[in-house]
């Protein structure tokens, strides 16, 4: 499993996490998007809608009668029920759960650095785990290790 995460630095993850979103549905992925707040999954759909309205970021929220056929879903748990492999875990906090998929990404700001840190720590010594760290510059993800 990959491991990516992602510091949006003082920028809101509603305001980021379509560029993510963007390039996986141009690679066919299908993604799920984890808060744990229902404020900020409400921000996210709005986000997704108004990113780029030339370029519609087709999605929806978890318990809807078409989950299956969303491309991008929006929930507040683990359960991929459109079938993604790719899972955003938008509020910065990690979930056991997320180890299930082939890749995860945790967002985070400067006020979770610490609580990152942690995580990235969990995977200390595994093997079956490849961690990077990227870090919004200019508008861009800059691979940092």
């Amino acid at each position: 499993m990959r491991i990516g995460f992602y510091l949006s630095g003082n920028q809101p993850v509603e305001r980021v996490l379509p560029l993510i979103a963007r390039a996986a549905m141009g690679q066919g992925q299908r993604l799920l998007v984890v808060s744990g707040e229902a404020a900020q999954l409400a921000r996210l759909d709005e986000a997704l809608w108004e990113h780029a309205p030339e370029q519609f970021l087709a999605h929806g929220q978890a318990g809807g009668p078409h989950d299956a056929r969303q491309p991008i879903l929006l929930a507040s748990d683990c359960v991929a029920a459109n079938g993604a492999d790719l899972v955003a875990l938008a509020d910065g906090q990690w979930r056991a759960e997320a180890e299930h998929f082939a890749r995860a990404l945790l967002f985070f700001d400067e006020a979770g650095r610490a609580e990152a840190r942690t995580t990235w720590k969990l995977f200390d010594g595994r093997d079956d785990v490849e961690r990077e760290f990227y870090e919004l510059e200019a508008g861009r993800w800059v691979k940092k290790a």
